[in-house]
Order: structure tokens, then sequence, then C-alpha cells
């Protein structure tokens, strides 16, 4: 892809020069059509003026040949103290009688028999190109002819044009010089900062430096910065994961080679067995610690994604997955909904959250008993669920520890992650996790989510466009 100096500088300058010369045409157009309107009018000036000398007296009275020659002289050369001009028009001249008769000419103009017609006219004469002007007098009927070399005249002007296309010239490959070192001047702060990232360790996630930039640039700071900071929470949970799962599964792991030595050294099957089955128990959990710090490994990321769930209809899908290890133990799962219940959420976060809160109150309900979950629509359109069982209930002192990773107390398979993981889930959604003994025995375990009222206007759009189609 190409430079952002290049994407600038080049546009800009075939901008400027192809503005130029198209001013410039412009210009020497108007300018050579006026050049030439004012020579035109010279020669009607000049024709005016000799009509006006010869009105001085009358026809019998008039020298031709000396006023020939004076006109001659006053028209095409210099007087004392002055000099030719470059510019100036070298006029020629001719009068004829009313009859046609040739009374007088100057010594360098064409040799006419018949005048021209009246007006202006240019015409070629001895591969000569001549310009010029009639007038005729209606008080004596003489015609004057006042002209001049056309291919004279034509050089004039287009040196005229040259000296004055001459700055546009020069100037042209300097404003292009100044405007590329006006573009690198403002580029400078870029260069900066790209130099500002480069000369930063590899490994810093720091902040960067809050020198003064254009506005231009301090969007791009600020999305580093906070790219930046959101490696650095990823690092973070990345070392917090791996030290909570180097610490939970360390213990385990010691106990299972303590079991499997014991049951390589067993003097007797009865030893040996008994050693298995704490290796087997050792495994499950395990199991359990790896799997629930997956399950927080794969939350964290997800905590931004939202979208409108039916939640009546999630509670329900998760009982009737977990409804076989309820039926192993004569539980009974049932749901206490009035109404569809929308909220605003991450479907296999909740999903999580519930599989968590079940199967904690299936760990600690009796058999034979019964687990709730009641959905209910609370003031300013929350919702709140509480997760019922006929369990032990818990302690004033662990009520505060039951969201602390890896806490677990009453259950020896337990990675002590389940609650935590409630807890995280329902914090990045907005809500809370509030723990209740029950009066008649068990735990209420409630959760308060934001709610969403129910999208009747999507339901309807669906709908339609379903049977549109």
């Amino acid at each position: 892809m190409t430079s952002i100096r290049t994407r600038i500088l080049a546009p800009t300058i075939v901008l400027v020069i192809v503005g130029s010369l198209l001013l410039a045409w412009l210009t020497l157009r108007d300018s050579q059509h006026r050049l030439e309107s004012v020579y035109d009018a010279q020669l009607v000036q000049g024709a005016r003026l000799l009509h006006g000398l010869v009105l001085l007296r009358k026809q019998e009275q008039i020298d031709w040949y000396s006023l020939a020659s004076t006109m001659d002289t006053a028209l095409n050369h210099s007087g004392q103290g002055l000099s030719d001009q470059p510019y100036q028009a070298h006029l020629e001249f001719q009068v004829w009688a009313a009859d046609g008769s040739l009374m007088g000419r100057s010594s360098n103009a064409p040799k006419l028999d018949i005048p021209p017609g009246a007006g202006m006219q240019s015409f070629i004469y001895e591969a000569q190109s001549w310009r010029g002007v009639l007038v005729k007098g209606n008080d004596h009927g003489m015609s004057i002819w006042v002209g001049e070399r056309a291919d004279l005249r034509d050089g004039v002007i287009k040196e005229m044009l040259k000296q004055a296309l001459l700055p546009t010239v020069i100037g042209l490959p300097v404003l292009v010089v100044i405007i590329r070192l006006l573009l690198g001047w403002g580029l400078t702060p870029l260069h900066n900062f790209a130099r500002q990232l480069r000369s930063r360790p590899r490994d810093s996630l720091r902040p960067l430096s809050h020198e003064p930039l254009p506005v231009e640039l301090e969007p791009m700071r600020q999305a580093l910065d906070r790219q930046l900071e959101l490696l650095r929470e990823l690092l973070e949970r990345e070392r917090r994961f791996i030290t909570a799962a180097a610490h939970e599964l360390r213990t385990p792991l010691a106990i299972l080679d303590i079991h499997a030595r014991n049951a390589r050294e067993a003097c007797c099957a009865e030893e040996r067995e008994t050693a298995l089955g704490h290796v087997q128990h050792g495994l499950e959990r395990a199991t359990r610690i790896a799997s629930q710090l997956l399950a927080m490994a794969r939350l964290e990321p997800r905590q931004h994604i939202s979208e409108s769930i039916n939640f009546t209809s999630l509670v329900r899908e998760e009982l009737a997955e977990l409804a076989p290890l309820a039926l192993k133990r004569n539980i009974e799962l049932s749901l206490d909904a009035s109404d569809d219940i929308y909220i605003s959420g991450d479907s296999v976060s909740l999903a999580i959250m519930l599989q968590n809160l079940i199967s904690n109150a299936l760990t600690f309900a009796p058999d034979n008993s019964e687990i709730s979950v009641r959905l209910r629509r609370i003031g300013g359109g929350n919702v709140r669920m509480e997760v019922l069982d006929r369990g032990p209930g818990v302690s004033e002192a662990q009520r505060d520890r039951l969201c602390d990773p890896f806490y677990s107390s009453g259950n020896p398979l337990g990675a002590g992650l389940g609650l935590s993981i409630v807890e995280m889930i329902s914090r990045n959604r907005g809500g809370q996790v509030t723990f209740t003994n029950r009066f008649d025995g068990g735990l209420c375990v409630g959760v308060e989510l934001p709610g969403e009222s129910r999208p009747t206007a999507k339901l309807a759009q669906r709908s339609a466009e379903a049977v549109a189609k």
C-alpha cells in the first residue's frame, strides 16, 4: 500500500499542475484576444487622426508627397529623445480620392489598386499578411486606409504572452517543492509518533507517553492505549489462570501419586482396591477442577457479548439436561415461572451459570428431596432467579467466602470454583448473587439480572418475515 505522503502529495501536485496550466491557457487566450483588440483600436485611432489632418486643408492645397513623407516619419520613426519601443506598432497608410485614384501612401504600404472594403479587414499582399481599417469621409469622398503587417503584430503578441507566461513556468516547480516541504513538515508528528512506538521495549505494555499530538493522531493513541490495557488484562488473566491451575492441581496430583504408590505396594487385594478407589476419587476431583478452570477461561473473553434470550426457556432446557443426575437420587427438579422472561446476555455464559447453580444444589440436597427454580420480574425491569434446595444451608462465616475462588466446604470432590463462576457471570451482566438460609431448612441462592421487556415488535417482524418467505 502506498504511503500517506504519496497519497497526499501525488494528487495535490497533479491538481496544482493541471489547474495552473488550465488557468494559464485561459489567461493566454483571453490576453491574446484583448491585445488584438488593442492593436485594432490603434489602427482605428490612427485612421481617424489621419482623416482629421486631411480635413485641415482643401484637397487641391495638399502636397500629398510631403504629407506622406511626414506621416511616414511620424508614425514609424522615433523622435528626439525617444527610442523604439519593442511593442510599438508600425503603421502604414494610403489615401484615395473619391474617384478611386491614389492620392498618397506611406513608403512601405502595400500597393493596392483599389480601396479595400470599409471597416476592419485582413488580406495577403505579396506573401505578406496585413491587417487594416478603411475610413471613408462623407464630406469629400476620400478613403483613408491605415494598417500594419499582421505577421509582425502576431509576433509581438506572442512575445508579450511568453513574457506573461514565464513567471508561471518558473513558479510552478518552486510551488511543487514548497508543497512537498510543507507536507513533510505536516507529517512530522506522525513520524515522531512512529519513532516513539519503534523505540519502546518489545515486552513493554505501559501506556504511551502523553506528549502533545495533533487532534488527528489523538484517537490513534487512545485506541493503542486501550489495546495495551486489554492486552495487560488478558496476560493478567492468563497468569491468574496458570497460577490457580498449578496451585489447585498440585495437591490432587500429589495425593494421586501417594495412592498410586500405595496400590502398587499393597500387601493384599483389599488394600489395593482401597488405594485404587482413592485414585479414582482423586481423578474425578482433578477432572472437575480442570473443567471449572477451563470454564472460567472461556467466560472472561465473552463478557461483552449480548443478545436477547428467553431466560425461562433456557432454565427449562438446563433442568431437562440435569434431570438424569437428579433421578439417580430421586430428587425432583421444578420450575416456577409465570411467563416467558427475556434478558440481555450471552446464552453460553448463562447456561454455565445455571449448570453450576443446579449442580451445586444437587450436591448438597438430600435424596428424595426437591430443588426448585423460581423466576420473577422485580422492580426496575430486573429479573430475579432463585434456586432453592433442602440442603444443610450455610453459616454466617461461610456465606462471605462462598464466591471466593477455590473455596469449598462440605464437598471433598468440589473444586471451589462453581459459585465463583456464577458470581463472575452475574457481575459481568450487571447483576448480583445472594445467599439466604430457608426457614424450613435448605439454602436459597438468588441471582438478580437486568431484564428485558418481551420483544413483541421483533417477534412480530420475524413472524411477518417467516410468513413472507
